[in-house]
């Protein structure tokens, strides 16, 4: 199992050195999620004090996390997450994020807001992660560029549409990124896309994304997939989110047999143990 099959692998000399040493190896990087919020569908409530939220950024990295992702709004894929402004979200990460930083692991920023983008990037973030994928936020795309920053760019819906093809709309929705971000000087090299499972999306149209997922070769850019513990895994057997595991490493591993590079998971431990025995057993074929 390769991160990336070699037809669409991406140019390893182009891309961003951060994304350059995952792309490298024979298996998916895996971000693991620190959601400081309330209202996280999965672990809302659970982080959201600082010293919690801390602890549980070094039990990701203990557990083999490559890049923590510290998101400060809940951008929960389903109805039922609060906005908050700009001023909420930066309270709830600054007292966070420079000593998640500091634990020396690449932190990444989830969030369409530019203004918590920018502040995260200054202090020590890595990575951008946009679930509007540069096309909420007009100022988005500039703040990466001026950091040189990588960025995931994920598809996202306002409103789910079961009748269209979701592959063809993700195309055209990464074609249209693309140009934001070419016009705003993001080197292509420094690009990840994410296609959004859960947002925007029927169950059908999220498994339909994971199954057909080689069909954003044509980018040549890494893909990132995080498909943990989302509800298209109930409608195939019952459970709630604490109960999806074995549907989130199921959903992982085709992931990152269709070419995901990257692996956003909240069960960090098994999701490296999956990924990496996987990648160890293909290798013997």
């Amino acid at each position: 199992m390769s991160a990336i099959s070699p037809h669409s692998a991406p140019d390893l000399a182009s891309s961003h050195p951060l994304l350059r040493s995952w792309l490298s190896r024979p298996f998916p990087a895996v971000m693991g999620i620190l959601n400081v919020t309330p209202d996280s569908f999965s672990d809302g409530g659970r982080f959201d004090a600082p010293e919690r939220a801390i602890a549980q950024a070094e039990r990701l990295i203990a557990a083999g996390a490559d890049i923590i992702d510290i998101g400060a709004e809940s951008t929960r894929p389903y109805k039922g997450a609060s906005p908050v402004t700009a001023e909420e979200e930066l309270a709830r990460l600054q007292p966070v994020l420079p000593a998640v930083v500091a634990l020396g692991v690449p932190v990444s920023i989830d969030s369409m807001k530019s203004q918590v983008a920018g502040y995260a990037l200054d202090h020590g973030a890595a990575i951008a992660n946009d679930v509007w994928g540069l096309q909420r936020d007009p100022a988005m795309a500039d703040v990466v560029a001026a950091h040189g920053a990588p960025i995931v760019v994920m598809h996202n819906r306002a409103a789910v549409d079961p009748e269209i093809d979701i592959v063809a709309d993700m195309i055209g929705f990464f074609t249209s990124s693309l140009d934001i971000a070419a016009k705003a000087g993001i080197p292509r090299g420094n690009i990840v896309l994410d296609p959004g499972i859960g947002f925007g999306k029927t169950a059908e149209q999220s498994m339909i994304a994971l199954a057909r997922l080689d069909a954003f070769a044509c980018f040549g850019l890494p893909l990132l997939v995080g498909a943990s513990r989302k509800r298209f895994i109930s409608t195939v057997v019952a459970s709630e989110p604490q109960e999806r595991l074995g549907g989130s490493i199921a959903a992982h591993l085709i992931a990152a047999r269709r070419g995901a590079a990257i692996i956003r998971a909240h069960d960090v431990a098994e999701t490296v143990q999956a990924v990496r025995v996987a990648a160890a057993i293909e290798a013997l074929r």
